[in-house]
């Protein structure tokens, strides 16, 4: 075997060859170009209506009445939220438009 050609070989993956040739140049322009894909733009998804869900609600059942250890009559008030304390609330504040003594019977949801 011939020596000199063995170290040309080396020499030349080692380092590559010293001349570029042109047709791999040729060549790596070819595949580039062929790579390209011309992608077609997605329509956008239309947007889906939330229906509303489960509106939470109390039912706060009061006794009220415009006279001290008189006649009292039951009340009965709808509050939108889910804190019984706020709903209380809520339900004494519209009582207290008509009436004198307002007294909490019981808050239940619905």
């Amino acid at each position: 075997m011939n020596t000199e050609l063995m170290e040309d070989e080396m020499r030349r993956a080692l380092f590559g060859d010293s001349e570029p040739s042109a047709l791999a140049i040729n060549s790596n322009v070819q595949d580039t170009v062929l790579d390209v894909v011309i992608v077609q733009p997605v329509k956008a998804a239309k947007k889906k209506t939330v229906s509303k869900g489960f509106t939470p609600r109390l039912r706060i059942t009061l006794r009220v009445g415009n006279e001290f250890e008189g006649e009292m009559h039951e009340m009965v008030h709808e509050a939108d939220t889910l804190s019984s304390l706020v709903a209380e609330q809520e339900a004494t504040k519209a009582a207290r438009k008509k009436f004198r003594f307002v007294e909490v019977v019981s808050v239940k949801s619905m």
